[in-house]
């Protein structure tokens, strides 16, 4: 496994080994003494394809997430919204997917979002904490200040995620 740092602190992509023979392929997704951080919350998702999730965090008890494409191909996005960071409301982007095999570890205090560039996504998220709802909160996906640029200009997105607030509007609750 090779480990590759960002110029984000704490945001690592870890490059797995894929072990191919006739049968298929075999792939280790999680070695615990690889980190630092333990993950006693496991959840999935599964998304058709064009289909936008995000921005996400949690104001208390924020999580680390170890982000992890188990089918299909997504550009997966996170804002740093740590106040106190170089990187404060700037964004990292990149291609994870089953074939690839990298695993992405946002740090807690980061918002996270994906877009689904193929049919039947399905990831896999180890978290650091569990889910707390009354704390959960979205940033737009299109915020002007953040310019993210996003490989789509059409998405499916729920409606919560419609009702996201601005990262200008984030900012005054940090």
């Amino acid at each position: 496994m090779k480990i590759i740092k960002t110029k984000f602190k704490g945001l690592l992509i870890y490059d797995k080994k894929t072990f191919y023979d006739n049968r298929g392929y075999f792939r280790e997704l999680y070695i615990k003494k690889h980190f630092k951080t333990s993950f006693p919350f496991d959840v999935m998702s599964y998304s058709k394809k064009n289909v936008l999730r995000g921005l996400h965090l949690q104001r208390k008890n924020p999580q680390v997430k170890l982000i992890t494409v188990l089918n299909g191909k997504i550009f997966d996005v996170c804002v740093d919204c740590r106040k106190k960071s170089k990187t404060f409301g700037k964004y990292f982007s990149i291609i994870l997917s089953e074939k690839s095999n990298k695993s992405l570890l946002i740090p807690a205090g980061f918002a996270h979002g994906f877009y689904t560039l193929t049919d039947k996504t399905i990831i896999h998220y180890k978290c650091s904490k569990y889910r707390h709802a009354k704390s959960e909160i979205g940033i737009l996906w299109k915020d002007k200040d953040l310019k993210i640029k996003w490989p789509a200009k059409k998405f499916i997105i729920s409606k919560k995620d419609k009702k996201n607030i601005s990262f200008t509007e984030f900012k005054k609750l940090v």
